[in-house]
């Protein structure tokens, strides 16, 4: 494994991929969503950022870097722990403090309690280490060569818009015992004549 070199970027740079993983995280659960309920939702939050994913991302390589040839299975099971782990103290920690499950695996084979399971967690896996390995570095090169004053001053606006955002949305889970979701898109059935069908919620 090819370890953090702090001196490669900026804490400019670091913040924009917190950005950028965190709307890819957005995409990916509403994705997942879509392919087993036909659905999409806001995910608990008011913009489309969920911040655990970038916060994750730039843990994972703060810690083992990004992945060479020779060591793909081994960064690849080192990311199946830290998921599988990080998945079940999270979904405790919210259960404990907002009284909800913040997600459920339950219904999924080889589940281990109902925040992680073994296909869930070679998923995650898998995207992370193909992250690192495929785009890490074109990703960072891309921010890296479009950095200005003024894109410094939009990423750190709004990173505190996220994290105002997510300390929001958890109040609110926490104030009302129950998933903070104001807005869901639905797929038509096939009987149904409509595209989409909007359910919009009180927050």
């Amino acid at each position: 494994m090819e370890r953090l070199i702090y001196s490669d970027y900026s804490v400019y740079d670091y913040i924009a991929l917190v950005i950028v993983v965190s709307f890819l995280g957005f995409c990916l659960e509403d994705l997942w969503l879509l392919f087993r309920k036909r659905q999409i939702d806001n995910r608990n939050m008011n913009l489309p950022f969920l911040i655990g994913y970038g916060l994750a991302i730039l843990f994972i390589y703060t810690l083992m870097g990004v992945p060479q040839k020779d060591d793909l299975l081994l960064y690849f099971a080192a990311c199946f722990f830290i998921v599988s782990i990080g998945e079940i103290l999270l979904g405790f920690s919210v259960e404990k403090f907002c009284g909800i499950y913040y997600w459920d695996y339950s219904s999924l084979p080889l589940h281990v309690t109902r925040y992680t399971s073994l296909f869930t967690s070679l998923g995650f896996s898998a995207i992370i280490t193909g992250f690192f390995y495929y785009f890490f570095k074109p990703l960072m090169s891309f921010i890296q060569e479009h950095a200005s004053h003024t894109g410094n001053i939009a990423c750190v606006l709004l990173i505190s818009v996220m994290v105002a955002d997510f300390f929001y949305s958890f109040k609110h889970m926490h104030d009302t015992r129950s998933l903070y979701q104001w807005w869901i898109l639905h797929l038509p059935s096939r009987d149904s004549d409509r595209i989409l069908e909007v359910v919009a919620r009180k927050k």
